[in-house]
């Protein structure tokens, strides 16, 4: 755990844990980013052991789109095999910066606790 938020994530076997991202872009551009952020994003969650399912929500407001990220995985080390030793880093790819009005440093991470988990790969 780092010293930014320490938490119970994965304390329990069988848990997953939800790793959230948020980001702003103008409205204008929301469906070419959403096509950005499922050819990057999604697609290396997708491929990373430990990955249990993505979900990308998106409001418009005004003349802003707003996108949160929600990735599920396993354990903290499918995390860090998709971000990287210091896991609660938000991770961009090359484009994302021609897009977001800012990157913001840090994600978040929850224990999921309530919903349909999804199955686990065969």
């Amino acid at each position: 755990m780092s010293a930014r938020s320490p938490h119970s994530t994965g304390s329990k076997p069988g848990t997953l844990i939800a790793r959230v991202w948020h980001g702003v872009t103008p409205a204008a551009r929301a469906d070419e980013y959403a096509a950005y952020l499922d050819q990057t994003g999604v697609r290396e969650c997708h491929a990373t052991p430990g990955n249990r399912g993505v979900y990308v929500l998106r409001r418009i407001q005004n003349d802003r789109a707003e996108f949160t990220f929600v990735s599920l995985w396993e354990s903290l080390d499918a995390i860090r095999r998709f971000a990287g030793e210091d896991y609660e880093k938000a991770r961009y790819f090359p484009q994302d910066r021609d897009f977001l009005l800012e990157l913001e440093p840090f994600v978040e991470h929850y224990d999921l606790i309530a919903g349909d988990q999804p199955r686990p790969r065969r």
